[in-house]
């Protein structure tokens, strides 16, 4: 739709003419072109954002994404051909904290309706287990009256705020509410169809969540082990403990006296997978499980979805998860 185009001035024509310029010099990399359609144009930082602009929009919006099927979004770089795409839409969704570069290009961009989602529900710090070195029987107890229910308002300590609110469906949904009056502040026309379209999602969601909750009772373990610390909002939703290999970064490396401790809690624990991603090296998870006798399997953070993810979209992938976890748990 791009409205602010009908009200030129010389100063937005000059930024246009750079914009494109900026467009046609740039190749590769991901793509994120506004339509110039009379549709509502979004641009989405990665997946999650995308998935609910278009669940949300539906048929009134032009949904494009700044990473590609297959990237690693924590490690995306911006391309002036992306920085003159921000420039032209009509909104940028994304969620501040997760993509450094996104972030900054938001920052230095005028004009778009820019809708952080960290701001649409509280961020919670996770991670702590990586550096502060506890074990994790050392406080399960404390953790399984913390995790009852939908108790966001607890945080750690230590650590670092989490950015991965998507992984919790109570979360999302909560997100995906705010998402919503920003797309009828922006575009009032298609206001009710908006509404429409994010309470059906929102249902979905709670559908979702209480399949979690009734698949994870009469498990054996709470702790699951995984790569890096993407899971601290979902396991805190349905009382789990998750103990990460790496911190929120899933490129850094562990340290020797964490992959031992993470061994020692393995045996004292129960436990029985390492899980791993689809977008990151598994190389580290797989050397753990060798180590430990464990076995591996993939626990999917859903920051982007591909030809090898379990699953076509969103919810596709979180059932799955939600099969591996019950699996790795001994859930009944």
């Amino acid at each position: 739709m791009n409205v602010r185009r009908l009200i030129s001035t010389a100063a937005a024509t000059t930024a246009t003419v750079l914009g494109a310029t900026a467009l046609t010099a740039c190749s590769g990399g991901a793509t994120a072109s506004p339509k110039n359609t009379e549709k509502f144009d979004v641009v989405a930082s990665f997946y999650p954002m995308a998935f609910l602009a278009e669940q949300i929009g539906g048929k009134n919006v032009s949904v494009t994404t700044l990473v590609e099927p297959g990237q690693e979004p924590h490690d995306l770089e911006i391309t002036a051909r992306q920085t003159a795409a921000l420039a032209e839409t009509d909104a940028i969704l994304y969620l501040k904290g997760l993509q450094p570069a996104v972030d900054e290009a938001v920052t230095q961009t005028e004009g778009p309706e820019k809708i952080d989602a960290a701001t649409l529900t509280e961020l919670e710090e996770h991670g702590a287990e990586v550096d502060g070195g506890e074990h994790a029987d050392e406080h399960g107890g404390e953790h399984a009256d913390e995790h009852e229910g939908h108790d966001h308002g607890h945080s750690h300590a230590a650590g670092a705020q989490d950015p991965h609110i998507w992984l919790d469906p109570d979360k999302y949904a909560e997100v995906a509410e705010g998402v919503s009056k920003a797309f009828q502040k922006a575009d009032p026309d298609h206001a009710a169809d908006y509404r429409a379209n994010t309470e059906d999602l929102v249902n979905r969601l709670d559908a979702l969540d209480k399949k979690f909750e009734d698949g994870l009772k009469d498990r054996k373990t709470d702790v699951f082990l995984t790569n890096h610390s993407a899971f601290g909002y979902l396991a805190e939703a349905y009382g789990l403990i998750e103990e990460s290999i790496t911190g929120l970064d899933p490129e850094s490396e562990p340290s020797g006296a964490r992959v031992k401790e993470l061994q020692h809690i393995a045996e004292e624990d129960g436990v029985t997978t390492v899980f791993y991603e689809t977008l990151v090296s598994d190389s580290t998870a797989k050397t753990l499980a060798e180590d430990t006798g464990l076995r591996t399997d993939v626990l999917d953070p859903l920051e982007g979805v591909t030809d090898k993810s379990r699953g076509d979209d969103y919810f596709q992938v979180m059932e799955s998860n939600l099969a591996a976890l019950r699996k790795a748990l001994g859930a009944k």
